[in-house]
């Protein structure tokens, strides 16, 4: 399996089995294709979408299923310039998504229509990077503060 797409199955299997059901944030780093690559004699194929415009077809379903299991996105943007890293480090969009647990977040799964609505994500990442991040609170918070 592409590591750059999907988690390894020994990631998932992980997940499933922690004992940790505190709220997690996913971190999402979407490295888009200029080109949508669906399957050649496709419906979609036909579209000539753009990478962005095919992942924004994954993401309705995506949020509305994200939305299902009680998390929510907390933070969405364009990434501009890597300033630390190199070529294989550049996304065109980060977002952050919040879920009560990572057993919310292996749910999604379960929502319908959300592992057919992959497709649209297959043909839209070129990489992907995903980052569990504590997050014992849906909000952003500066780290530093009050400690000057």
């Amino acid at each position: 399996m592409d590591t750059h797409h999907y988690p390894s199955d020994e990631t998932l299997a992980s997940l499933a089995a922690s004992s940790d059901d505190s709220p997690v944030a996913m971190l999402n780093m979407n490295r888009y294709r200029a080109t949508a690559e669906y399957p050649v004699g496709s419906a979609e194929a036909a579209l000539n979408l753009s990478g962005r415009e095919a992942y924004l077809r994954y993401g309705i379903v995506a949020q509305a299923a994200v939305a299902s299991v009680g998390g929510k996105i907390l933070w969405a943007t364009d990434a501009q310039e890597t300033v630390i890293g190199c070529d294989h480090d550049t996304y065109d969009e980060i977002v952050v998504v919040w879920y009560p647990s990572r057993a919310a977040f292996l749910a999604l799964s379960n929502y319908p229509g959300y592992t057919e609505a992959h497709a649209h994500r297959d043909a839209a990442i070129e990489q992907a990077t995903l980052v569990a991040l504590r997050a014992d609170e849906p909000v952003l918070r500066n780290p530093f503060e009050g400690l000057l």
